[in-house]
């Protein structure tokens, strides 16, 4: 059914799932489009409040896009995960990454006028130096048992692997998932009780 994608028409289109679209853009790539137009904003809000600047922002989403189209292969449905959660989990890992290369560079280099940005090579350099982030997400933790803080530390701050944190905890894979899944919804309810109450 759908390995003539191209005779698809755009109401047949919207009706894929977000999965069959990304196994369908691997032969046919201009389709991954549709995934940019479903998910671009989402991720682009996740993204400005992770870095707090829109240009870091919009880097973070074509990269975390990128990784998307090249690691499809990778994506497996699953109970529980959907194709949004995993797109999420890449923009989230890219955008922290950025986040830590930022703090690093800022700490090597002097301050600039932020007109000065716009002129440098390396995107790097763009980095203003902003805490608040760094603060409420680490607001948020500490209002977290301890265990789930720090499978969230160990994924999206230190960057490990599910299979790293697997043998560091010793623990298995599928128990390290379900952990991380369960820290990440009590990370929500802290980080929405600060901001929304």
């Amino acid at each position: 059914m759908l390995a003539d994608i191209m005779s698809f028409s755009n109401t047949e289109l919207s009706t894929l799932t977000d999965a069959e679209v990304l196994v369908c853009s691997q032969k046919e790539p201009e389709l991954f489009a549709l995934l940019v137009r479903r998910y671009e904003a989402p991720l682009l809000r996740r993204a400005r409040t992770i870095l707090r600047s829109p240009e870091d922002a919009e880097e973070a989403v074509q990269d975390a896009f990128t990784k998307i189209y090249l690691y499809a292969d990778k994506y497996r449905e699953q109970e529980g995960a959907s194709f949004s959660s995993w797109a999420y989990t890449i923009l989230n890992r890219v955008a922290y990454t950025k986040y830590v290369a930022r703090r690093k560079e800022s700490g090597r280099t002097a301050t600039l006028e932020p007109e000065h940005y716009e002129s440098l090579p390396d995107v790097r350099a763009e980095f203003l130096e902003d805490l608040s982030v760094r603060n409420e997400v680490i607001t948020a933790l500490a209002k977290l048992p301890e265990a789930a803080a720090k499978i969230l530390r160990l994924q999206f701050i230190e960057g490990k692997s599910q299979a790293e944190i697997a043998k560091a905890e010793e623990l298995s894979i599928p128990a390290v998932k379900t952990r991380v899944h369960r820290a990440k919804k009590l990370f929500k309810q802290a980080y929405d009780k600060q901001h929304y109450d």
